[in-house]
Parts: structure tokens; sequence; C-alpha cells
């Protein structure tokens, strides 16, 4: 049995300054019994506790939030007890096949030394169509694909078969990376979103040129879950997507790391996070793709500056996968992420939502990314004001779990 699955107890975090997923206030306490919240008291001055009952925990000089959600990974292996540790406490897996999921649904059920996770199981592509040049990578071998326009509906049925907790489509036909390569046609993709739709569940769209967004939205998906970046945007390129109302996730680490013009090692070499990297993954991180685009992480960021200006709601992700996709490790990456955001316009409560309340909201995850009694005790405690200087965020004093505090030591 883990550190973590030990029997739980009631806790006070006291006097801590507080970002609740929306909001901040300078003092609060926040009262946790066994996997929930149950109080949030401001200001905390008039309030008692029981020291027989609850531990306190001196939150003075400090910031309590909640657990931040990377809503772009693919997580296998060590990925989600790595994640956990830079205070992820939930990944939205965007590319999967049962033999990668494997058993992490069960870990992240179990344990709380894990992040937990929620699947699309596996994205619909077309033969040839991205990702199959992961395929000996993160794949071992040929995943379902979609035949065309008939076969749509099947496809959705069956990734529903397998738990999907959302469907991912790829519109993606290369041009973005100078790669030209198949793509699932608009048509079909309308279909898929369709059925995804008639499921209850969301169907969101990975593609990376302004002419494929612009696909993914007529065919009428919930979100992008990368930003375009092969062009700056125009006003109705952005007005377009504004007035579909959907959700976009830049993951700007990895549009950068594309281009080849952003690795992380900001994040891989700073003090605060190099202990808890395993080599392997900080290697990773020190190294970007090389693909000979005309794409550019300026464009991703003109493009995310120009959708949050509009009012689009930005979600935070990073699309962190295995050593060998070059660029990102799982957790760390995410603190990155926040700082790119805030190159890009936002305010770093902007930001720190964009990885918390808004992205519970825009996957459905209504018991979490928010400090208010009822949701689950997922947090994350920092020294400093993130909210006020983002790269603070990595300066973590504390994870919770659905209550269970992380006993964050250094991957053996």
């Amino acid at each position: 049995m883990s550190d973590s699955d030990a029997s739980r107890s009631a806790f006070v975090v006291k006097n801590v300054r507080l970002f609740d997923g929306e909001k901040t206030v300078d003092r609060a306490d926040v009262v946790v019994e066994g996997e929930r919240i149950t109080a949030v008291t401001t200001p905390p001055d008039s309030v008692s506790y029981d020291s027989d009952r609850y531990e306190i925990i001196d939150g003075d000089g400090a910031t309590l939030m909640p657990g931040l959600i990377d809503s772009h990974t693919h997580p296998a292996g060590d990925a989600l007890s790595l994640a956990i540790l830079f205070g992820v406490t939930t990944e939205m897996d965007m590319f999967t096949v049962p033999e990668r999921l494997g058993n992490q649904r069960e870990l992240a059920a179990e344990r709380n030394d894990v992040a937990d996770i929620r699947s699309a199981s596996t994205g619909a592509t077309v033969l040839g169509g991205h990702p199959s040049m992961l395929i000996g990578l993160s794949f071992r071998e040929q995943f379902p694909v979609v035949e065309g326009p008939e076969s749509a509906a099947q496809f959705v049925r069956d990734r529903v078969a397998e738990g999907a907790d959302f469907i991912k489509l790829l519109i993606d036909d290369g041009t973005a990376m100078g790669h030209p390569s198949p793509s699932l046609s608009e048509e079909t993709a309308r279909l898929v979103a369709a059925e995804a739709h008639n499921h209850g569940l969301l169907a969101v769209a990975h593609a990376t040129s302004v002419h494929n967004a612009l696909a993914a939205v007529r065919a009428g998906v919930d979100g992008l879950v990368h930003v375009f970046m092969d062009q700056p945007p125009s006003e109705d390129v952005i007005r377009t997507i504004k007035e579909a109302g959907v959700f976009v996730i830049p993951t700007l680490v990895t549009m950068g790391s594309m281009a080849g013009d952003l690795t992380g090692r900001t994040v891989a070499d700073d003090d605060r996070a190099r202990r808890f990297i395993p080599d392997e993954w900080h290697q990773n991180l020190c190294t970007c793709w090389q693909l000979g685009s005309p794409s550019s992480l300026e464009n991703a960021k003109l493009a995310t500056r120009a959708l949050h200006r509009a009012g689009v709601t930005i979600v935070a992700g990073t699309d962190a996968a295995d050593v060998g996709v070059l660029g990102t490790a799982h957790g760390v990456s995410l603190h990155q992420e926040l700082a790119l955001l805030v190159d890009c316009g936002l305010t770093p409560t902007q930001a720190l939502t964009a990885a918390t309340s808004s992205a519970a909201s825009s996957f459905r995850l209504a018991d979490r990314g928010r400090v208010t009694p009822g949701r689950q005790a997922d947090l994350l405690m920092v020294n400093g004001d993130p909210t006020v200087n983002i790269n603070d965020s990595l300066s973590i004093q504390a994870v919770w779990r659905r209550g269970q505090r992380l006993h964050r030591t250094p991957p053996a």
C-alpha cells in the first residue's frame, strides 16, 4: 500500500491566500474532511478549530489553489505519477489505445499518488493520417481509423464501448508542418461530431492550420485542442471561432517545439523542478523538433492573444506524451505553458483559471477545478503569489489529491 493510501484525516489550511479557481482572496481558512472540501471561511480570524480533530496547516505566505488540470496529454508509463509531483492532479488523455492506456484508469481510481485521468481513447483519423508517424514510438501497431463517412458512427460507438470520456477528431492535412498527409474530411468530421453528441459526449479537434481549424468549427466540434500556427490570425478567423462558442487549448509548449522555436529548458533546469525530473525526461524537455514547417511559435502566440481578447475560452494543456516526443514532460510543462499564456496577454489569474475552473467546466468535470465546499479536495499550495507572478506556480509546497497529501519525493 502506498503512502497516499493511508487513512485520511481532516485538516485546515489556515490564513492562506486563496485562488479558488476564479478569484483571489487575501486570507482564508480551507477545511477538508475526507475527500471533500467542507468549508471556506473568509475572513478566517473568528473561527477556531479542534486540533484533536483537524491537522492545522499554516498557510501564511502561501497561495492555495485547485489542483491543476492538463487538458491535453498522452500519458503512459510513469506519466501520471510524474504529473502529480508538479501539482497536476488531472490529465485529459487526447489519444490512446487500450494497450497504451493499460491500467491507468484503475490506478487513478485506487491511488492518490498519481494524477486522475480522462481519455478520448483512439482519436478519429484516417489511414496514414496524424499521428501515424508515432507508430513504433507511442503505438506498437496500427490503431483503428475511420474509413469514410459510412464508418464514422460505428467508430464513435466503438470508442464509447471502450469507455471514452469524449471524442477526439484529427483534422490535419499536414500543411502546417510542411508535410502533407491524409486527413479526416469535413463531411466525415461532421458525422463523427454528431455521433459523439448523440452519446452525450464532447467532440474536440486537433487542427494546427487555419484551414483545418475552420473545417473543425464548421463540423460542429466543441473545442480545438491546439491553436493554429501556420499564419497570423485574421479578424474573420477569430470572429468565426468566437461565434462558434468553442474553447481552445493552445498547447504553446508543443507548438513551439514542433516549429523548432522552443524547448522546455527553462523549467527543466529550474532548481525548484530539476530534482523531480527523471534524466530521460529532462533530456526530452531540452530538445525540440526540427520539422522545417512554415509554422512558428509567434503565429501561435498571436492567435492565442487574439482569441483571448475576443473572449474565447482558453484552456491550458501541453500535449506531453512520451520520451521521444520532444519538448515536454508531464506536470512540469504545464508551468511553462502558464507562463506562455501570460506572455500572450492573459493575466496570471486568467492563466491559472485556464488550468483549473475553465478546464473543469469545458470538460464537464463538475467535482473539481474550484476550491469551494462540496468539491473534491484536489489542491495545490505554493510559496508566493502566482496570481501576481505566474512563475511562483512552480514553488510547490504541498499537493493533495482527494484530500490525501502527497509525499513529494524525487522519482527513484
